[in-house]
């Protein structure tokens, strides 16, 4: 298993000298089987970096698989160029939206139309098929097995699991872990914490025992005072899902779209200080490298 990051920035593209480092794309993770097949996670603007590598080896089948459809996770599919040649095989996953009843699909059917960009999908020369996940249920793409999980996020966010070639890794996609809303002194206090903790159980349950781990992990604590509940997570909640889930390799990622390349390597830093004694690794995720697993 080959995974390369293609964009580790959240929320917006930062393109410009503080980002050259780590990158100022948005979320998209390539990852390579063995014998080559192409699994792409997510669609912010990094995927058209990958497009450019794809070219000059069309005809390609992709699978790409959606954790949700913030623009920041799909900005990038319209300008993923291999969907203008004919003799691509493109296979979209995600999940099925509880507000609009619509899969995948709609990501692509809102984005591409006059009012956002000059060619409609109909005009699409590749061959374009949809697939709704259901959370729990594996499917295969070539080798790889992909188990989606539902997450905490504002919308319907999909966490994945991906194993193939006896290795294994998940990626929350946006992910704040869920916490009881109520007060312990409130009526409702204790049922609820019950919920929250089967939930975490459950996504613990998922990412055990992975090779590497990559979490969003947008805000420091300090950050997360002012943001809790808008649905991203902290450096301290990624370290405590690799410890809970026994991972090997913890990737930090979303990096804040104000966070500067010098910012980024005193966290990095600090946080390999702080947890020198941790039972995994750590690394920043960044833009253009790979890791073989």
């Amino acid at each position: 298993m080959k995974v390369t990051f293609r964009g580790v920035r959240g929320s917006i593209p930062t393109p410009g000298p503080s980002t050259l480092k780590y990158g100022g794309n948005t979320t998209c993770i390539e990852i390579r089987t063995a014998v080559d097949d192409l699994i792409i996670l997510d669609a912010g603007t990094g995927i058209h970096a990958l497009a450019q590598r794809l070219d000059p080896k069309l005809p390609i089948q992709a699978h790409i698989f959606i954790t949700h459809t913030h623009w920041d996770h799909i900005q990038g599919l319209p300008f993923f160029t291999p969907i203008f040649r004919p003799g691509n095989q493109i296979d979209i996953y995600g999940g099925l939206d509880p507000v609009t009843g619509e899969g995948i699909e709609r990501c692509m059917k809102v984005q591409l139309q006059y009012s956002f960009f000059p060619i409609r999908e109909a005009e699409l020369k590749t061959k374009l098929s949809y697939h709704t996940l259901l959370p729990g249920k594996t499917v295969t793409a070539g080798t790889a097995s992909i188990t989606p999980t539902i997450l905490n996020h504002p919308v319907l966010n999909f966490g994945y699991r991906v194993e193939c070639d006896g290795h294994s890794l998940f990626f929350t996609g946006d992910y704040e872990p869920p916490y009881n809303i109520y007060q312990p002194d409130e009526p409702d206090h204790n049922e609820y914490q019950s919920h929250v903790d089967a939930k975490l159980a459950e996504v613990a349950a998922a990412m055990a025992n992975v090779d590497a781990l990559i979490v969003d992990s947008s805000y420091t604590d300090q950050e997360y005072l002012s943001k809790r509940g808008w649905g991203h997570g902290t450096y301290r909640s990624a370290l405590t899902m690799a410890a809970q889930a026994n991972a090997a390799k913890l990737f930090f990622t979303h990096h804040e779209p104000g966070r500067t390349d010098q910012e980024l390597d005193r966290l990095f830093q600090q946080l390999r200080e702080e947890n020198h004694d941790a039972p995994f690794q750590i690394e920043m995720a960044r833009e253009g490298v790979e890791y073989t697993f």
